[in-house]
């Protein structure tokens, strides 16, 4: 018995004939193949009425839709803002925890975002976290589609202010010295290297504000244990000139056009 044809627009298993989508959309003068793969993959295409995926094979007559956003789109890549919970991973999932970005829901899009850009499906796909907070730690954590934005923030020359508000507890009982806080200030090291000077100072009286220019892995827990302090809570309120303000725990907002970090 012959084996039935396949038809377009199915998942890739079920496509072993056929030719890949972004050559078809190229012969059809729809774009370019990098244009239609990005396109592709941000989600902008469907086939047969279906969004298609990368790698796509379909058949000639199928019925290619491109969203009439897509060029405008494809030079505006998304980068959202996401108050992390606790419990959530800042990159891949690991032990058993999920990652950050599984939040960036249309459901989970802060009514009062000030930016009221719309959803669509590809504002969600290729985001990377442009930074990290541990899983023990909540406040701003920013994930990106666009390059530029994560050299910004991450990049090995990156100069960027981010600051935390910390709540400590001493290991010992004794309070913090001035000498031990000005040494947070300046002068200690981790893993042998010094760390950049850090703006450090009591925000009240069981809690200090970090600012700090580099972000070494776990670093402000890592320095409050070499002066005697434990860390009860970390949350991160501002990265550059961007705040988390009234962001709720699990939320995010769209970057503006006009915000800088």
């Amino acid at each position: 018995m012959a084996p039935q044809r396949q038809r377009p627009g199915h998942d890739e298993d079920d496509e072993p004939t056929g030719v890949r989508l972004s050559k078809v959309m190229t012969e059809r003068g729809m774009a370019s193949r990098r244009e239609a793969d990005e396109w592709i993959e941000a989600g902008w295409v469907r086939v047969n009425g279906r969004m298609a995926h990368l790698g796509q094979r379909v058949e000639g007559d199928v019925v290619i839709e491109v969203d009439a956003r897509a060029r405008q789109e494809q030079a505006r890549r998304v980068t959202v803002l996401l108050h992390k919970p606790i419990g959530y991973v800042s990159g891949q999932a690991e032990d058993g925890y999920e990652p950050a970005s599984v939040l960036i829901t249309p459901e989970n899009h802060w009514a009062e975002d000030p930016y009221n850009r719309e959803w669509h499906p590809g504002h969600a796909r290729g985001l990377a976290p442009a930074g990290r907070l541990d899983i023990d730690s909540n406040g701003l954590l920013v994930l990106t589609q666009d390059g530029r934005v994560a050299k910004t923030l991450i990049g090995e020359d990156s100069t960027v202010e981010k600051e935390y508000l910390v709540r400590v507890e001493p290991l010992d009982g004794q309070a913090l010295s001035e000498e031990a806080l000005g040494l947070l200030n300046h002068g200690l090291s981790l893993d042998g290297v010094q760390l950049r000077p850090a703006k450090v100072s009591w925000a009240n009286e069981d809690q200090l504000r970090f600012v700090l220019r580099e972000g070494r892995k776990r670093q402000i827990r890592r320095m409050c244990e070499l002066v005697g302090l434990k860390v009860t809570g970390l949350k991160r309120v501002r990265i550059g000139s961007v705040v988390l303000g009234k962001l709720p725990p699990g939320q995010w907002r769209y970057l503006g056009e006009h915000e800088r970090f």
